[in-house]
Parts: structure tokens; C-alpha cells; sequence
């Protein structure tokens, strides 16, 4: 198994207090902003981060410099929004990110800035992470004070301004032109894309939009350069990823490990599965991606891999289920937070999601129908690619891999009016 032989962005576990601005001085904290002034042109710091091959480490994965390369060259004002608004269930590594190593996203936010011409960036943080909140902005006013923020940083020409806002708990709001509505003070509803925001983003600004992880891949990365980065991973997904590895493990937690790792092998590094148990299926990257059988454990990582077996690696929410796992009540859990979380601005995911999870409840209950898996499937297809964002395809991913790979779990749910992983089924309550 070929591991890291230290942390590149969990780097607090491997130097304790890193959260203070002079301990990260002393461990090369914003040596990478300096080598960007001093070495680099904007243009360059775009070409370099093409060829590192780095990729969004929010879900979508889309190539980090080819995203950078859209922003109109018109004269507008531009401006660095990054995502931390970490909803995905499953999913927490920008959580102890932001918490214990926040200097690394500043400067990756003011190298990303300045590869980028922007002269503001926003973090939009979730809501709930009021101590996270607290760390960042000590850290930002400590940057501040030291030079690295402000007019004319470190003499190089470049000025920049950075802010933070606090979100409100929506999930919808992790969507980028959801984010957008809601840091402009409006309601959290998606935009009909185009224009997207590279075009016109923030008040209608060219934006650039990067998650956290994303934004922390860069002073390592310019300190190092693209070769050193891609001895990682794979030749179309190279480099490291934090994974957020949760449910029937012995070690829960989050795991910086090169792409190439299969996800056995990132599995016995949470310690394996539970005493006296097997794994039964994984979610690779959070609840939105389908879900993979225990056959499918020798899968890579890598974004090619994971999609070639069936899912997707998303923002890296790695849930473990064991053999004690239903999956009907699993699918009805999952699309019940997708109910709960839509917007409902659009038809096929307001109404979609309520009538699977109607339908998911009656078969936890031991009501189920013959007709119910057609009907769940049927409604999960006039969801997927027909809502207005993808909040919609995200409800559907579990449940429809969760009957392709277990069905005759859901069959005995209907037949037997039983579950057959001993479960006790609801009775007559429907939450």
C-alpha cells in the first residue's frame, strides 16, 4: 500500500499548533505566496496549476486551471469565492481544514487570487461551524497585520481583500450559484446557468469558484511544482486526497492518501471494519453518489476508476456499511434528507423526493406493493438530469444503485412484509 510519508494539508497533526501564524511561518507557511509574487506571472500560475492536473476537490472534480482559464478577459472586476459550506452527509474534511491549518487555505486563497487577478475573495462558511468561523477570521486579521493582506503585499504590486460570511445551514446553499444568491443577502435558490459564474458571477462579476481542499493543494504545489505533485495518483487524476471514511469502521476519520489507493486499502486504514462483521457496500465520495458492493472493494480511487465501477469520488464522504446495514432503510434515510433539503423551486425534485420517500417509508413499514420498486425507479428517472440543479440527480444516486445492487433485499421488504437483516421495521408510524 503506498501512503504519504507526511501531511501536506492535514499538516497539524504532524506539527502541533500550526494554527498560529508564527508556528506556520517557522514550517514554511507563506513561503509559496512569496515564490508566486517573486517567480511567477499571473498566467503562469494558471498554466502551472494546469499541469499539475489538479482537480476540484468539491464534488465535481473538474480541472482546478482549465476552471481558472474561463474568466473573461474584459477589463470587469473579479473576484475568489471559496466553498466551504461543507453539507454533504459524510463529508467533513474542510471542517478540521479550516479549524486547525487555516493559514494554508489564506495563503492558497491569495496565490489563487493573484493567478487569478482578483482583488477581494469571500469564504462562505456553513452556518454551523461557528469555531471554524472563529479560527479564520483570528487568522485572517493575524495575515493582515503581518503584511499579507492588504495594499501592496510583501512589495509585490498585488493587493488584495478577504472576508468571511457565515451561511445559514441550507444545503442547497453548497450548490455554487445557490452560494452566490445567498452572499449577495438573497434567498438560497439556484440560477439558471448560463451565464455561469466565471462570466458572471458574484453581483455579476467573473468568479472563480474553489473549495477548500482545492484552494490548500496550492502553496505545497508552488513550493513543489507539477512534477512533484503528480508522482501521485493516476496520469488523468494525480496527486492526494482527503477522505472522510465514517460509518462501520473501527477508526473513523479524515485520511490525506494518493489517489492510487484502492478503497480496501483506505478501509484497513480506518482500521477495517467492525468486529465480527464484513463490509457490505460503500458510498465513496458522500450520500449523493451511488453506491458500491463489497465486489467493487479493489476499485481505485481515482475519478476515472470509481466511475468506471459505478459511483463517483464527489467530495471524498467515504460511508462503510457493514452486513448489519438494511439498505432499504439506508435509501429511505438518505432520500429523506434530500426531501428535506430541497429547495423546491423546480417540479421534478420538490415532488420527486417527497414521493420516494413516501414510497420508502410504506416499504420500511412492511405496506410495500409489487409495483413499488417500478414506481421508485420511474420516478428516480424523471428526476435525474430533468431538475433545475443537481440537488435532484444527488436524491437519486443512492436509491437506484442501492435496488441495482441489493434488490431482493427490497423484494423481502415487499414479500415478506419483513426485513431480512433483522431490522425492526417501523409499524405504523411514518416520519
Amino acid at each position: 500500500m503506498k501512503t504519504l510519508d507526511r501531511h501536506y494539508l492535514l499538516r497539524h497533526r504532524d506539527v502541533p499548533e500550526i494554527h498560529r501564524l508564527e508556528v506556520y511561518e517557522a514550517n514554511e507557511g507563506y513561503a509559496g505566496l512569496r515564490k508566486a509574487l517573486k517567480e511567477y506571472e499571473p498566467g503562469e500560475l494558471v498554466e502551472l496549476c494546469k499541469a499539475s492536473g489538479l482537480r476540484g476537490r468539491g464534488g465535481a472534480g473538474f480541472p482546478t486551471g482549465l476552471k481558472w482559464s474561463f474568466l473573461p478577459k474584459d477589463g470587469r472586476p473579479r473576484v475568489l469565492v471559496v466553498n466551504a459550506d461543507e453539507g454533504e452527509p459524510g463529508t467533513f474534511k474542510d471542517r478540521e481544514l479550516i479549524e486547525h491549518n487555516p493559514h494554508q487555505l489564506i495563503e492558497g486563497m491569495l496565490i489563487t487570487a493573484y493567478a487569478t487577478e482578483a482583488p477581494e475573495s469571500y469564504v462562505y462558511i456553513r452556518g454551523e461551524f461557528l469555531h471554524g468561523y472563529e479560527v479564520l477570521t483570528r487568522a485572517i486579521a493575524e495575515a493582515k497585520a503581518r503584511g499579507y493582506i492588504g495594499d501592496n503585499i510583501l512589495d509585490s504590486g498585488f493587493s488584495h481583500r478577504m472576508y468571511v460570511y457565515r451561511g445559514a445551514g441550507a444545503y442547497i446553499c453548497g450548490e455554487e450559484s445557490a452560494l452566490l444568491e445567498s452572499l449577495e443577502g438573497k434567498r438560497g435558490n439556484p440560477r439558471l446557468k448560463p451565464p455561469f459564474p466565471a462570466v458572471s458571477g458574484l453581483y455579476g462579476r467573473p468568479t472563480v469558484i474553489n473549495n477548500v481542499e482545492t484552494i490548500m493543494n496550492l502553496p505545497p504545489l508552488v513550493l513543489n511544482g507539477p512534477d512533484w505533485y503528480r508522482q501521485w495518483g493516476t496520469e488523468k487524476s494525480p496527486g492526494i486526497k482527503i477522505m472522510s471514511v465514517s460509518g462501520h469502521v473501527r477508526r473513523p476519520g479524515n485520511y490525506e492518501v494518493p489517489l492510487d489507493l484502492t478503497l480496501a486499502e483506505l478501509i484497513e486504514l480506518a482500521g477495517g471494519p467492525r468486529e465480527g462483521h464484513r463490509v457490505k457496500a460503500v458510498i465513496p465520495g458522500g450520500s449523493s453518489m451511488p453506491v458500491l458492493p463489497a465486489s467493487k472493494l479493489d476499485t481505485r480511487l481515482d475519478y476515472e476508476s470509481l466511475v468506471a465501477a459505478g459511483s463517483m469520488l464527489g467530495s471524498g464522504g467515504c460511508i462503510v456499511m457493514d452486513d448489519s446495514t438494511c439498505m432499504v432503510a439506508a435509501a429511505a434515510r438518505v432520500v429523506r434528507f434530500y426531501r428535506d433539503e430541497s429547495c423546491g423551486k423546480c417540479t421534478p425534485c420538490r415532488e420527486g423526493t417527497y414521493w420516494m420517500t413516501d414510497v420508502l417509508d410504506r416499504l420500511e413499514r412492511g405496506e410495500g406493493d409489487t409495483d413499488d420498486l417500478d414506481m421508485l425507479l420511474d420516478v428516480a428517472d424523471n428526476i435525474n438530469g430533468k431538475a433545475f440543479c443537481p440537488l435532484g440527480d444527488a436524491s437519486v444516486g443512492f436509491m437506484v444503485s442501492a435496488i441495482r445492487h441489493f434488490r431482493d433485499e427490497f423484494v423481502e421488504h415487499i414479500t415478506g412484509r419483513t426485513c431480512p437483516m433483522g431490522a425492526k421495521l417501523y409499524g405504523a408510524v411514518n416520519h
